[in-house]
């Protein structure tokens, strides 16, 4: 039997091409929203989420990869020490009192029923913070609140019941699995409406949108945002902004 002998040039190729594919193994089983860790801003903003689960945590990290430092909260913010510590220096972590009065911007990601808590809570910590209101109201879930929510729009909603917060609507008509997988991607970015009537808000919410790996398409006023609730034609829509835009003509 022939024995194959190796040079040391031979075995230090092997070794280079088994690190490399380590390394692309390990890539490959992150999340999408963790793979990407490169700074997309120039301008860092604080940002609180209220509600770091499925849609809080997701989008909540991607700005972080983005270069935001974002304050993750929750009932048990002990419990979100693992995803703070996976996601890095630009995530803390506390409770919803602690993620206000970090933030300049805050993200509401919680159910639609616990709304009038919130209201109650912290409707005066939230006074001229501009709040990106994520959330969804299910009748089948939040009771009657969410069908009277729905018929005004959800945004309107929530307007009313934090009336001295800067009310974007956006976020909340994507799968949080679609902005897990589809931040970032190549060739034309997947659409995410937003609708508002603070001006500045606004645009601050269209750069985090920018920033999250997203195309902005600003719908019109508050009001314009129950084209996208939930039950509405565009909810669940995965489009172009040029798609997103002859949608909602």
């Amino acid at each position: 039997m022939r024995r194959t002998i190796m040079t040391g040039g031979t075995r230090t190729a092997i070794a280079t091409l088994a690190m490399t594919l380590s390394v692309f193994l390990a890539t490959a089983m992150l999340p999408a929203a963790a793979q990407e860790a490169t700074p997309q801003t120039d301008e860092p903003m604080k940002i609180g989420t209220i509600g770091a689960g499925d849609l809080g945590g997701t989008v909540g990290e991607l700005f972080a990869n983005a270069g935001h430092e974002v304050f993750f909260s929750s009932r048990h913010p002990d419990e979100l020490k693992p995803m703070v510590e996976r996601i890095g220096p630009n995530a803390h972590a506390g409770t919803v009192a602690e993620a206000i009065e970090f933030g300049d911007v805050i993200l509401l990601a919680v159910p639609y029923g616990a709304m009038p808590q919130i209201s109650d809570d912290y409707a005066d910590d939230l006074a001229g913070k501009i709040v990106l209101d994520a959330g969804n109201p299910f009748p089948g879930r939040d009771g009657p609140m969410a069908e009277k929510a729905l018929d005004k729009g959800a945004g309107v909603a929530t307007r009313e019941f934090l009336p001295q917060a800067r009310i974007v609507r956006v976020f909340n008509s994507i799968n949080y699995r679609t902005f897990a997988s589809e931040a970032h991607r190549d060739g034309k970015k997947l659409a995410v409406p937003l609708a508002g009537d603070d001006e500045e808000a606004l645009e601050t919410a269209a750069q985090l949108v920018r920033d999250a790996g997203f195309a902005p398409v600003i719908a019109g006023g508050l009001e314009q945002g129950r084209k996208f609730d939930n039950g509405s034609d565009l909810f669940l829509q995965t489009l172009t902004a040029d798609e997103l835009r002859e949608a909602l003509q």
